[in-house]
């Protein structure tokens, strides 16, 4: 018997588009039409693999195919080419509250959409209360679902999809649902599928979460499969390569150009050239310039946030009263980081050159310079602390 539960091999999916062309029986049966639809490969020639009780991370910029891989592994589509195979009970939580009636009570629609996801009637009556206990909508259970906020709608559907006890679990982007609490509850679902050695496909674009809890990832570029393998060098590849196409990492530039960032080079504890770099080692990051006419008492600036956007820190030569009384022509400036107190992940580098008054900005990139940190001790956390044990005197 396979060890895999889930395999792609050679998997292509194409839609046709028709235009602007009147969708009628007619335009359908013409030659004419049919001839001059435009193909578009949601997926082209993907394979993979994935082991019972694995967890794997599906990410890539919108419109690459995650959710076209998702409804062909779940059966909802079919391939254009190519074959899926999956093994054991199979459950998608896609688009939840998919099933849902309007008009019904979250009561009624609580056994309806469990009907839709095949769980036995018996089953939805036996675990109702957990059901609407894990919702957090026990007092609204007998409203109809039309007058339910998106949120409420939503977490009434996870709540169902979740009690269904399948073999594989696939997931798109509903663990970014509902307020910090409900997701917390969410994330616990998950660990649990993963406790009882379910199998589990994650697609997100939250990469922490595909980070923190998936034990391999794949990226998907322009339907196609670009790297396979760690989900932090994964996420990294993607960051360096792809982000830019992503509407959720925006990059930005700015400034008079006056003076300018002409390239960056990562260096490590070696002064060797690097994109990942150690806890507790030296970071040395090189920034070359060019100014196009003498500026006095110039300000070089920096920022670090994470993956996903939260501000780390921020500081500049001004406030490290760093002696730089102009630049003019070329240059190079090194901004060193000892010792790299960051923790396992990948972040973002910010780079700005401005005036003394800050009144002009020369040249700014805000979330340009994407570099990975990996900790070679057991701690968590996102920062290394310089902490001690010790047994007090008495």
């Amino acid at each position: 018997m396979s060890e895999f539960v889930i395999e792609a091999e050679q998997v292509c999916k194409e839609y046709r588009v028709f235009g602007s062309v009147t969708p009628t029986l007619m335009n359908a049966l013409s030659r004419y039409h049919r001839k001059n639809a435009r193909v578009i490969k949601a997926l082209d020639d993907v394979s993979f693999r994935i082991r019972k009780g694995e967890t794997v991370g599906v990410i890539g910029p919108n419109g690459s195919g995650k959710s076209s891989l998702l409804g062909l592994v779940c059966g909802t589509l079919s391939p254009t080419r190519g074959r899926v195979r999956t093994v054991g009970v199979l459950a998608p939580l896609l688009e939840l509250g998919a099933g849902f009636h309007s008009e019904l009570t979250g009561r009624e629609n609580i056994f309806l959409n469990g009907a839709i996801l095949g769980i036995p009637k018996e089953t939805i009556r036996r675990r109702f209360d957990h059901i609407v206990e894990f919702s957090g909508l026990r007092d609204f259970i007998d409203m109809p679902v039309k007058h339910y906020s998106s949120g409420m709608y939503i977490r009434l559907g996870f709540s169902v999809a979740a009690e269904m006890d399948p073999d594989i679990l696939l997931i798109d982007e509903v663990l970014a649902v509902g307020d910090v609490t409900f997701q917390l509850k969410c994330l616990e679902r998950i660990r649990d599928f993963q406790k009882r050695g379910r199998t589990l496909m994650i697609v997100s674009h939250s990469l922490q979460v595909i980070e923190e809890f998936c034990g391999r990832a794949l990226l998907l570029h322009r339907g196609k499969l670009v790297a396979e393998g760690d989900p932090s060098e994964v996420v990294f590849t993607y960051l360096k390569n792809y982000m830019n196409d992503s509407n959720e990492i925006r990059t930005t530039e700015y400034g008079t150009q006056e003076a300018v960032i002409e390239g960056v080079t990562f260096r490590d504890e070696k002064n060797l050239p690097a994109d990942t770099f150690h806890t507790g080692r030296p970071l040395h990051i090189d920034i070359a310039y060019l100014a196009t006419k003498r500026i006095e008492k110039p300000v070089f600036g920096f920022s670090v946030k994470t993956a996903n956007g939260v501000y780390i820190f921020g500081s500049n030569t001004q406030i490290a009263q760093f002696p730089l009384d102009a630049i003019e022509g070329r240059g190079v400036l090194r901004l060193t980081i000892a010792p790299l107190t960051l923790m396992h992940g990948n972040f973002f580098l910010s780079l700005s050159i401005h005036s003394w008054d800050h009144l002009i900005q020369y040249h700014r990139r805000d979330d340009w310079y994407p570099f990975g940190v990996k900790n070679p001790t057991s701690a968590l956390g996102l920062f290394q602390l310089d902490t001690r044990w010790s047994r007090p005197e008495s």
